[in-house]
């Protein structure tokens, strides 16, 4: 039975490859895919609302600039979340604010792509911390992991040019366009297969 498996999660891995590659290219270079018609609204809808122009790129040192400052942001926002949880709302369980020392280390490791968790969540944090809290830097950790990449790649192929991106466009598009479409069809594998029970 091991080998089976084996060679049905490497068959998966080839068959996947390619379209989800020709995904994270028509990603990274801005081109429409086949989810453009559907997301394109919302895409627009956030660059309107934050005031971003999706056509203006940034130099390396903005780009760079945008993502510290975006880090920072989610630290502090996710520190504040953990530590006044007890006075927030979705705390059926009445849990007390997440000590300091625990907070800080795992806000920081958001911002560091680490991800270190040193706690049970369901013991620990309350409904909105692991929601607004948690999940929500899951998302926005590899974003921006994968927007550095983007502006790694962009800056080796444009030896000639003085802009990388935009770190803004970056984070909507990965957000957008690959991380959530690819939570949603493993949710639904993982419903399909009766994994989550409740």
């Amino acid at each position: 039975v091991g080998w089976w498996q084996i060679a049905l999660v490497l068959a998966l891995v080839v068959v996947t490859a390619i379209p989800v590659s020709d995904l994270v290219v028509s990603v990274y270079s801005g081109e429409d895919n086949f989810l453009t018609p559907a997301v394109r609204p919302i895409e627009r809808g956030f660059y309107w609302l934050a005031g971003v122009d999706e056509k203006r790129e940034q130099s390396w040192f903005i780009y760079a600039v945008a993502m510290i400052a975006f880090s920072i942001a989610g630290f502090f926002s996710l520190y504040a979340l953990q530590r006044l949880q007890k006075a927030l709302p979705l705390n059926p369980q009445g849990f007390d604010p997440v000590p300091s020392d625990l907070a800080f280390n795992t806000s920081i490791s958001f911002i560091t792509n680490t991800n270190w968790q040193n706690y049970g969540g369901e013991t620990t944090m309350s409904h909105l911390t692991q929601m607004l809290g948690l999940t929500v830097h899951n998302f926005l950790s590899a974003a921006t992991g994968l927007a550095m990449a983007f502006a790694l790649v962009r800056a080796f192929a444009r030896s000639s040019s003085t802009t990388v991106g935009n770190f803004w466009v970056d984070m909507s598009r990965i957000v957008l366009y690959l991380l959530l479409p690819i939570s949603i069809v493993f949710a639904l594998v993982l419903v399909a297969l009766g994994v989550p029970q409740t």
